[in-house]
């Protein structure tokens, strides 16, 4: 019994440090972060930043978000408990996009700004559409983000040194790495689908001309047409032929 009760005051002992523990570590790791659904380079996507908790207690106001360089257009999705706004700047010199068209500004900032304060201890999400650089694969795309709050704000903008990770920083900036194009980065997968239907359909009617099937199936047809009459003919012989022995015979008896 004794052993029993120390085994239960130990596991008690162990499970409150855990808790502790956990609690301790958990506003560490509640950073703002993005989520894309697509990191291929080049490939259209959409970056779900995730905001965990409010300034050491006090409630969210604004997340505003800064688009790197290499990226020219943001499209930023409505929220209805906060307003979003997009900071344009000039770019000296105008670059040319993928379509060939003269740009001259890109989108810098994303900023949602709460109609009601986001409270701590309750999360939100903000959902930006961009085009990854067509020459960013390996690169480490990150998005400083700045966090304000009825008390204070916390600058999610600090980005790992050569060695270092993100575990190492207080307040990283939201990032992921990008990843090597894929093939239908700009619809090449329907066009090769096209490519082979057409392939297929080609080599279809080239079988069918070389084989000579439908040209077996009409000789088919005309030989069976030909037997049926060629078996008429000799059925209406073999009658005439018959009745003539018949009458033939009759006279011989008379």
């Amino acid at each position: 019994m004794t052993t029993r009760r120390t085994l239960a005051r130990l596991g008690a002992t162990a499970a409150g440090t855990s808790v502790l523990a956990l609690g301790l570590v958990a506003p560490a790791s509640a950073h703002v972060t993005v989520t894309p659904s697509d990191t291929a380079a080049g490939a259209y996507t959409v970056l779900t930043f995730s905001v965990g908790h409010g300034c050491e207690g006090s409630p969210t106001t604004s997340i505003a978000i800064q688009i790197p360089e290499g990226i020219n257009a943001a499209t930023p999705t409505r929220n209805d408990y906060y307003d979003v706004e997009k900071t344009v700047e000039k770019l000296d010199p105008p670059v040319t996009d993928a379509h060939g068209n003269e740009l001259t500004e890109r989108v810098s900032t994303v900023t949602y700004t709460a109609r009601t304060p986001l409270p701590d201890g309750y999360r939100d999400t903000f959902d930006v559409q961009v085009q990854l650089p067509e020459d960013a694969e390996g690169a480490d795309l990150a998005f400083p983000t700045i966090q304000t709050c009825e008390k204070g704000e916390t600058p999610w903008t600090e980005i790992p040194a050569e060695g270092q990770s993100e575990d190492d920083l207080e307040s990283p900036a939201p990032a992921f790495v990008v990843t090597a194009a894929g093939a239908d980065a700009h619809g090449g997968g329907d066009e090769a689908a096209d490519e082979t239907a057409e392939e297929t359909s080609a080599e279809t009617s080239s079988d069918t001309e070389a084989s000579g099937e439908p040209a077996a199936e009409a000789s088919g047809d005309d030989s069976g047409n030909g037997l049926a009459i060629a078996g008429l003919v000799a059925g209406v012989a073999g009658i005439l032929v018959g009745g003539f022995a018949l009458l033939r015979g009759r006279s011989t008896t008379a």
